[in-house]
């Protein structure tokens, strides 16, 4: 039943049949749960475990790798090839992409359990109304039309309609559902209110939620998928995943890298058919395999094998530093998508707010000597910690709150009109509430203020353990008043009182709204003197002006506390005595900002990002928060800024999309509400971040394109989320937004050195085609290269520092190419020189090496003819491993050089030298080392078709490698003074994919 909240409760139960004395009949829940099934959340069917493997191989760039493996495979069993060399280069390959596929299963397996742990919201048992008789059964069982009685403590088991009050009031905690810092009053009366949203329905216990006060008896409507908590499943189960921004990215740079490899591999095997009929290939057929295997070892060169293992390795180191954050990152993708986020939606409660009630004003009337004048203070401390100090109206410390009698008299009531408990956690080092937050706000003022008749007081106070200091001063009047009767809150006294013997004297305590205690005070207690004197008309006026500025300007919520001396020998208290009290004071709470979190808010506006505050709460109360905190502090008035649900939903589409430019809070919001957010911020080309704690944010946080979840918050929160904020803090996010920032420059940085490394090879084996001399490579090198002198150079470039302007620059498009065209055009002339550096020193053995041949070069683009005419060599000369050893060892040496300038995109390195990141130093000694060793132990170097190398053969390897540092040192100058390169930007949209140029 959709509209129960909306109808009266004799027409919800006539709509079930069922008789609210006697329950249903065995025949009626027979027939019901037939028609409306169990309730539980239907378990959804996971995906199979073959079908996440095979979903980690669907990439393009992946996919012609497995290609080039298995050609490379059969090409060498075709050439006789056997044992450890024919299955080399495909293992590693294959292994490779393995290990991606792991983490990949790893994460998306984790996603999956947000779902089962919504069902840890779902009681258990249930207290229901059958055939007349009262039992208690198991929840699942529960059908609607069942009448279900609750109490305090019970977790509510179904979506239910309240149809009787078995007590003056009923309050839920309904905080996981609505986001709402408060318990919520329940009623029986209908909901009047159009497109009513859960806080509206003030007739509905929704399922999951918890009663924190009262006893009252409700009709089931909303069973299982029926629910609210059901609807948050279903709004996840709905929810894909999108690709985020550098996959995306990467997904285009592959595309576009699966073209390109694919012209050039069918170019080189075209120049190349004139040499098919070549007698050293023995006929044109194994001429063409001799040229095919060729373009397969291009397209090996081309594709970076180790990309997505650099790619994987450096998002990883990036999740240990954002650990040290207190950012504990779940989804490895994630921590890049952080750095171009535009958006962050926040929830107000608990994530900008502390979610502890704490008191932050009283106000007291002072004297009136000259005209009645109210006294303020402030108070601080922003936890349930019994921590901070009173202040008076010139933020002067009073330094013995408990000498003035109005914070005395404030004390005592607040200790005694009090049903909540403050204890200390030591397992979590932290204070912790039990009962109404507004109660436990008042026991925390109580110890703020101390107590009386003590100097040494407050340090006296600070010796105590946290144990024991929790309720220090509560305890103390607790003892010294005797508690003998209570009058509990009801919603039309709007007020609690208790009676308390002291010392043959007998006082009631009252505390309730301000209107009802006022209007019920005949007198007022001084705070200068102690003295109780008659409430005027003029008292009366001025207390209201303050209350009214404590509620309205200041959105706090007031209480009113007053006394009364009661007939020494009197047993109980009625309504009647709550009459003629004597006022003592006006507090004002609320749930205070944290601490750190304007300063934050401040380095997202520096950074570009907007934010929005996403919450439950009344609009009035979260304007009054987000002006506190500074959200608001650089606009006028609200106008456009602030929108309800309701308000927001109202609007016509193009104001809808205006209002979502401007919006800065959004309020009274439900699930459904915070997802529809996100979907059009999305819609937007925004990148939302959207935070949350509680199980009607799980949605959202799945939609958005990075959820945060508090560490305090529900495990279903955190299971829908990419990241978890171990200190609840906001302040945090902002901090691993800057660390995004960096990872993705890092990653920048090494997908370029990757890319103009694969590049250089390319044209190493393009050119070699063409001029028709031996193949200066073998595919094992080529692997070698790819997997050990590329790889470890590349993750080393992700301990690259954060740059100091980090959250001073805008975010980046998500459309931005990782390689724009002038770096492209950058790369493209490091490679080229990587690649004509290594022909170079291929060619040089043969021409110019004291231990090669010294050929002319017209020899050497005649080998493959060498054995059909008279040579004054022999033909194995072409055979030697010597040339192949020295163009391999450029190839690395002119690398590890390329990997010093990738420590930064354009400052030169005499700006950023080498120590700046010894990890990269460290990494470029290990790769030498590495090559040293298949170059001089005997087993690997056969292995790897290498020879040991000369002195004189390492100078020229020095000589043709490191000019590509000068080289690269030009193009950065270029870069820096952007003049120079309007001449060499001009043909950008030649050097993209199409559809990067669209963009």
């Amino acid at each position: 039943m959709e509209d129960a909240y909306a109808r009266s409760a004799t027409e919800v139960l006539e709509y079930f049949g069922v008789d609210p004395s006697k329950g249903l009949t065995d025949r009626q829940v027979a027939e019901h749960a037939r028609i409306y099934g169990r309730n539980v959340l239907p378990q959804e069917g996971s995906t199979p475990f073959w079908k996440l493997v095979l979903k980690q191989f669907d990439d393009l760039l992946v996919k012609i790798l497995i290609a080039a493996a298995i050609v490379s495979f059969f090409l060498a069993l075709i050439n006789g090839e056997r044992g450890l060399t024919a299955f080399l280069e495909p293992s590693v390959i294959l292994m490779i992409l393995a290990a991606n596929a792991a983490v990949g299963v790893i994460t998306e397996t984790n996603a999956e359990k947000a779902l089962e742990e919504l069902r840890a919201y779902q009681a258990d048992v249930a207290t229901v109304l059958r055939n007349g008789c009262f039992s208690i059964l198991p929840a699942t069982d529960l059908v609607p039309g069942d009448i279900v009685e609750v109490s305090v403590g019970c977790q509510i088991p179904a979506d239910m309609r309240m149809v009787e009050m078995l007590s003056d009031h009923l309050r839920v905690d309904q905080a996981i559902l609505t986001g709402e810092s408060c318990s919520v009053e329940k009623e029986l009366d209908s909901t009047l209110t159009n497109n009513a949203v859960y806080q509206d329905k003030t007739n509905t216990l929704f399922s999951g939620t918890v009663v924190v006060a009262g006893r009252a008896r409700a009709v089931v409507v909303g069973i299982g998928s029926s629910t609210a908590m059901g609807s948050i499943r279903d709004s996840m189960l709905k929810t894909e995943d999108e690709a985020t921004p550098l996959k995306r990215k990467l997904d285009e740079f592959g595309t576009f890298l699966a073209k390109v490899i694919a012209g050039i591999c069918i170019l080189v095997w075209i120049v190349n058919i004139g040499h098919f009929r070549d007698p050293a290939h023995g006929g044109i057929l194994q001429g063409a395999i001799h040229y095919f295997k060729i373009a397969v070892a291009l397209a090996v060169a081309a594709i970076p094998e180790g990309l997505p293992a650099v790619v994987t390795t450096c998002l990883a180191l990036g999740t240990k530093r954002m650990a040290r954050l207190n950012a504990i990152v779940r989804s490895l993708p994630s921590v890049e998508t952080l750095g171009c986020t535009t958006v962050i939606c926040t929830d107000k409660t608990g994530t900008l707010t502390t979610n502890m009630m704490s008191v932050s004003k009283i106000c007291v009337l002072q004297s009136i000597n000259h005209g009645p004048v109210a006294a303020e203070y402030n108070v601080s401390g922003t936890t349930y910690a019994p921590e901070g100090f009173i202040f008076d109206s010139s933020t002067m410390q009073l330094e013995f709150p408990a000498q003035l009698p109005c914070l005395l008299h404030i004390a005592m009531c607040s200790a005694l009109c009090n049903e909540s408990t403050i204890q200390y956690n030591p397992d979590k080092r932290m204070y912790e509430k039990i009962g109404e937050s507004t109660e436990v706000a008042l026991r925390i003022l109580a110890e703020k203020v101390g107590l009386p008749g003590f100097d040494s007081m407050p340090s006296a106070l600070n010796m105590l353990s946290k144990h024991e200091r929790a309720s220090y001063c509560n305890r103390y009047w607790e003892n010294e008043f005797k508690k003998i009767s209570v009058l509990e809150f009801s919603r039309d006294r709007k007020m609690m009182s208790v009676l308390c013997n002291r010392k043959q004297m007998e006082i009631m305590f009252s505390k309730g709204a301000p209107e009802s205690i006022i209007s019920r005070c005949s007198s007022i207690l001084c705070n200068d003197n102690g003295s109780t004197i008659p409430l005027t008309a003029s008292i009366r006026a001025e207390l209201e002006s303050r209350f009214h500025s404590f509620a309205g300007k200041e959105a706090l919520r007031c209480l009113a506390l007053a006394l009364k001396r009661i007939p020494i020998g009197q047993q109980a208290i009625s309504f009647n005595d709550e009459q003629d009290l004597t006022f003592i004071g006006l507090v004002g709470m609320l749930d205070p900002p944290r601490e750190e979190v304007n300063k934050a808010i401040l380095s997202c506006m520096t950074a570009g990002i907007r934010l929005i505050v996403v919450t439950g709460d009344n609009k009035v109360t979260a304007e009054a928060l987000c002006r506190k905190i500074g959200a608001f502090s650089h606009l006028a008035d609200f106008s456009g800024q602030s929108y309800t649900a309701s308000e927001f939903e109202e609007l016509p589409a193009l104001q809808k999309s205006i209002a979502l430019q401007r919006m800065t809070l959004f309020t009274r919001v439900e699930p459904a509400h915070k997802r529809m957010l996100v979907e059009a911020l999305q819609h937007q080309n925004e990148v939302v971040a959207m935070t949350g704690d509680g199980v009607n944010d799980a949605p959202a946080l799945k939609k958005a394109d990075i959820g945060i979840a508090m560490g305090s918050g529900t495990a279903v929160a955190k299971s829908a989320s990419d990241m978890v904020l171990a200190d609840d803090n906001f302040a945090s996010i902002v901090a691993a937004v800057a660390e995004g920032r960096a990872i993705y420059n890092n990653t920048k940085q090494f997908i370029r050195y990757m890319i103009s490394s694969n590049i250089g090879e390319v044209v190493c084996i393009f050119v070699a085609a063409v001029l028709g001399i031996p193949d200066t490579l073998v595919p094992v090198q080529l692997l070698w290269v790819n997997l050990v002198t590329d790889g470890l150079p590349a993750t080393a470039i992700g301990f690259n520092k954060q740059d100091s302007d980090v959250m001073k620059v805008k975010p980046r498009k998500v459309n931005e190419a990782v390689v724009t065209g002038w770096l492209f055009f950058r790369y493209l002339v490091i490679g080229a020189y990587v690649g004509l550096a290594t022909v170079m020193g291929f060619i040089w053995w043969f021409l110019y090496s004291d231990s090669g041949p010294k050929l002319p070069y017209s020899e050497l683009i005649n080998f493959d003819s060498c054995s059909t005419r008279e040579t004054l060599y022999p033909c194995s000369i072409f055979d030697d491993r010597h040339p192949s050893t020295v163009s391999m060892t450029v190839l690395v040496v002119v690398e590890m050089f390329n990997a010093l300038n990738n420590l930064s995109e354009n400052q030169s390195l005499c700006v950023i030298p080498p120590w700046t990141n010894m990890w990269l130093v460290g990494s470029i000694v290990l790769t030498m080392l590495l090559h040293m060793l298949i170059l001089y132990v005997e087993p690997l170097s056969i292995l790897f078709s290498v020879t040991p190398l000369t002195w004189a053969e390492w100078t020229v390897v020095l000589y043709l490698s490191f000019p590509v540092i000068i080289i690269d040192e030009i193009l950065k100058f270029f870069s820096r003074n952007s003049g120079w390169r309007f001449n060499i930007r001009f043909r950008r949209g030649d050097l993209l994919p199409k559809e990067a140029r669209d963009k």
